[in-house]
């Protein structure tokens, strides 16, 4: 066995095994992209047979939104706690019973509460395969890897969008429900076979058994076993209480605050933007099938955004490149409103303005899986998408209602425009690097210079 109890990290040392991991966790972000937006590709279906109004639909659709913030605020800490895969097993399997309950459901008081349970599990599952994917990587491969699994959810609820069409048209909109619970069972099943634990966490936890299934890891990847666990300082038996008010302790409070704030206005922004953009270029005299031709390509900007930034984030600052996509997010949104008078200038601008955006969360989530140690990361990825879903579900209600009161298109790409030169402000004052770093041999530093654990 090896005598220096350390996995060595270095940006070449990306194996199979860990690419495997990461892959698992891109098919489960794909999985939650369709089972969270299952709403909104029946709502129509659902609303012709049980005669909804325009509120009792608006509920529906944000029932899930509703069960993800609440997943990644309550469930998250657990991973800290239980371990990474442990928890994406228990969301899993919430989520599949969430999934079966609403292909059964008979009105939309039944439905919409299977919804707030299949979006707690979506919740938790969201948080805890950002931060698996983050220590599965090496630090230049980072960034990458959590935009790789980031951009899973697009490509989930794209797919889910066009095979749900086929779906009602064969078997009505109960069948989607059941397809989605039946590749929620599959995923179980996979991620119980090849998933493996992250090893920051089975160092940080220790405990009996701890060092023969890093060991078993080790030999999975090809590399010597360890005599002794690495000397490592661990809170992780600390209540989850404790673990969430330590995100608002000295050095954290700060770096937490801000990646609040940031995502708080990233998902307002997001969501004002692909809910309200096809409705509002129609209203500034394109053509329905222009305004969804919008809708689809910001989309496909928001699947280049976010390789877009894990790429970039592979040869510069995490922090830098957020900051600079935020920037341009916020100029894109500001000039918008101008294109709208040339059609494919307008199209060519949601693209980028999609880009961008996404390019801002992917930067937010590999941010996040920076600041944190390993015994309170997943609580802090967690917090900060719960608290960042809180904008997700203000914000289709927030803009229906300035729209009400008379704001019109471009007054509404103007102040998202502004909102979002506040984020840059806030981005610019994120400094990943100065909390303390990691105690004992284990720890190496990555091109943010912000100490990490070594991953194998």
């Amino acid at each position: 066995m090896s005598e220096n109890p350390q996995f060595e990290v270095t940006d070449d040392r990306m194996s199979s095994f860990h690419w495997t991991a990461i892959g698992i966790c891109v098919v489960l972000n794909m999985l939650d992209g369709f089972d969270i937006l299952v709403m909104a590709f029946t709502a129509n279906s659902v609303s012709a047979e049980w005669q909804l109004s325009a509120s009792q639909l608006g509920l529906l659709l944000s029932a899930g939104l509703l069960g993800m913030a609440l997943g990644a605020l309550l469930l998250a800490p657990w991973g800290d706690r239980i371990g990474r895969r442990k928890l994406v097993i228990s969301c899993l399997v919430i989520a599949t019973v969430g999934m079966i309950l609403a292909g059964f459901a008979q009105d939309e008081v039944q439905l919409g509460l299977v919804r707030v349970l299949t979006g707690f599990g979506v919740g938790g599952l969201l948080s805890c395969t950002n931060v698996l994917a983050s220590e599965y990587a090496s630090p230049r491969w980072r960034g990458l890897a959590v935009s790789l699994q980031t951009t899973g959810f697009t490509i989930g609820a794209t797919i889910g969008g066009l095979a749900a069409v086929v779906m009602i048209d064969n078997w009505g909109w109960r069948s989607v429900f059941f397809v989605g619970a039946t590749l929620s069972l599959l995923s179980l099943i996979l991620v119980i076979w090849r998933l493996p634990e992250s090893i920051e966490f089975l160092i940080t936890k220790g405990g009996a058994g701890a060092l023969d299934r890093i060991n078993a890891l080790a030999r999975r990847m090809g590399q010597q076993p360890l005599a002794t666990l690495p000397a490592r300082q661990s809170v992780s038996d600390a209540p989850t209480r404790g673990r969430f008010l330590a995100l608002l302790s000295q050095p954290y409070r700060r770096a937490t605050l801000t990646l609040w704030i940031l995502f708080l206005i990233m998902l307002f922004t997001y969501y004002f933007v692909t809910s309200w953009s096809p409705k509002l270029l129609v209203q500034a005299g394109m053509s329905q099938n222009s305004g969804l031709t919008g809708g689809v390509l910001l989309n496909i900007g928001g699947v280049i955004g976010t390789l877009l930034f894990g790429f970039l984030s592979a040869r510069f600052s995490v922090a830098r490149v957020l900051a600079a996509a935020t920037l341009f997010a916020a100029i894109l949104l500001t000039v918008f409103p101008a294109t709208l008078s040339t059609m494919w200038v307008a199209l060519l601008a949601g693209l980028l303005m999609g880009l961008c955006i996404s390019g801002c969360i992917a930067g937010l989530l590999a941010t996040a899986a920076l600041v944190y140690p390993t015994a309170t990361r997943a609580t802090g990825v967690g917090s900060a998408i719960g608290i960042g879903r809180a904008g997700a579900i203000l914000s289709p209600l927030i803009v229906g209602r300035l729209i009400d009161a008379g704001w019109t298109s471009t007054e509404l790409y103007i102040a998202a425009g502004t909102l979002m030169l506040v984020a840059v402000a806030a981005a610019l004052t994120l400094r990943i690097g100065q909390q303390p770093p990691a105690t004992g041999p284990t720890a190496t530093s990555d091109p943010d210079h912000h100490s990490v654990p070594a991953n194998p």
